[in-house]
């Protein structure tokens, strides 16, 4: 039973590992990014499940040449099929995520591709930023009625709107959505955290991140603004792909875990009731004492009382009221002036 919703309503963050193309051309990477990603705390292993053939075409001419971003002077087809995790792997690839213990989930690109992740029986689907203006390929998606994670980078309110109506009109309410910066690596000025809590309202569905920032900034603000799913490219070390160039070390990851668990406790609230190890501070708070021996029918006055620490005394609050009234008793000096001291 894939887990995402069971944590999102434990209050718990869901943290997904993107391996893409980081398996480098080989399967054993692929199985060993699973195992080093669950021994971490990942709680979903993604892949990409697509052909070059569904991206795109063979063609060379200047609109299917990349220019300008990390993939300067690829054409596109060859991109993807360099990039692309095998279909035969990919069975073998979720068999090892359920013996670790972890969710496994992908990205179809196609039709063919959401019909072969069927097959192979998967329990939710995500679908890529640069998808989100693919009605169709969600619709068909959607229809599986399985949770659907779609990542927003790029998207306008009313392109966001589209998929999430989208999804709705096949039946299917498990929608997640993550902000999502499609710049690699992603500037932190260019992330705007703060739409999560904006899109959570406007779009009345779980809202989460998928990261390509550098390090564990990005992801811990996100879980303080309410992400509930944080999504992340993990790579091995010494594997040079397509993508490794954002994507985190092992090491990397597995301390940004700890971190996004860390960040959720400390945004927790609103609670205003005190914690356990409060009310054994509350000792230490300031309250009114005698400085002076006082006698009965002596005034309180400012050198005789003070506002101190510890907090056996009267409240701070009535130390105004308290002066010029008279002591009805005796006070030593370093003694509490107590709630009968004080007249009316």
């Amino acid at each position: 039973m894939f887990r995402i919703f069971d944590k999102i309503q434990s209050d718990e963050v869901y943290i997904i590992a993107e391996m893409s193309a980081n398996h480098g051309g080989s399967l054993e990477n692929a199985l060993e990014i699973v195992r080093q990603t669950a021994k971490a705390g990942a709680d979903c292993l993604k892949i990409q499940t697509y052909t070059a053939d569904s991206m795109t075409i063979n063609c060379d001419n200047d609109y299917f040449l990349i220019e300008g971003s990390l993939w300067d002077g690829y054409k596109l087809y060859d991109l993807y099929t360099d990039a692309g995790t095998p279909y035969e792997w990919q069975a073998r690839i979720k068999e090892e995520c359920e013996a670790c213990g972890m969710d496994f989930l992908s990205t179809p690109f196609d039709a063919a591709a959401v019909d072969f992740l069927e097959d192979i029986g998967v329990e939710a689907y995500k679908i890529a930023s640069f998808e989100l203006v693919d009605i169709p390929l969600i619709e068909y998606t959607a229809s599986k009625g399985k949770p659907m994670i779609i990542s927003c980078g790029m998207g306008s309110l009313e392109e966001i709107q589209d998929a999430v109506d989208a999804c709705h009109r096949m039946g299917n309410d498990k929608i997640v959505l993550l902000k999502c910066c499609s710049e690699y690596p992603a500037n932190w000025e260019d992330m705007h955290l703060g739409n999560i809590p904006d899109m959570r309202e406007r779009f009345g569905v779980h809202v989460g991140l998928s990261d390509h920032s550098a390090g564990s900034l990005g992801a811990v603000v996100g879980v303080a603004l309410g992400a509930c799913v944080v999504e992340k490219h993990v790579k091995l070390e010494n594997v040079e792909s397509a993508d490794s160039q954002f994507s985190m070390s092992m090491q990397e990851f597995a301390q940004m875990v700890s971190d996004v668990h860390s960040a959720k406790k400390i945004a927790k609230g609103p609670v205003y009731e005190l914690t356990e190890g409060e009310k054994v501070s509350l000792a230490f708070r300031r309250s009114i004492f005698a400085v002076k021996d006082i006698e009965p029918g002596e005034p309180f006055t400012k050198e005789n009382v003070r506002i101190i620490r510890p907090s056996d005394g009267l409240a701070p609050k009535y130390f105004k009221e308290l002066l010029g009234q008279t002591s009805k008793r005796e006070i030593l000096r370093g003694e509490p002036i107590l709630a009968e001291d004080l007249k009316g």
